[in-house]
């Protein structure tokens, strides 16, 4: 998944990568990881739980507008959110 978001922002497309293990996030050095407390196959968060999953696409969204982030840039989805 990083290797098509770093190809996609070399061609001028913002991307934000959701990651649920750290030490995975951190070798694959995508340009905007969002680091989020749920198992594997969750990436946003419990089935039928819109508001949560609006949460974390809302955190991705402030990625791509934070200009002070620089790649590779690492956030974490507040944890007392998580599963």
């Amino acid at each position: 998944m990083s290797l098509v978001a770093a190809a996609l922002e070399r061609e001028g497309i913002s991307t934000v990568c959701v990651h649920p293990v750290r030490f995975v996030a951190e070798r694959m050095r995508a340009p905007r990881s969002l680091l989020v407390p749920f198992p594997l196959g969750y990436p946003l968060g419990r089935p039928n739980d819109p508001a949560l999953q609006r949460d974390v696409i809302e955190a991705m969204l402030a990625m791509l507008e934070d200009q002070a982030l620089t790649a590779p840039a690492l956030v974490e989805f507040p944890a007392e959110n998580g599963w």
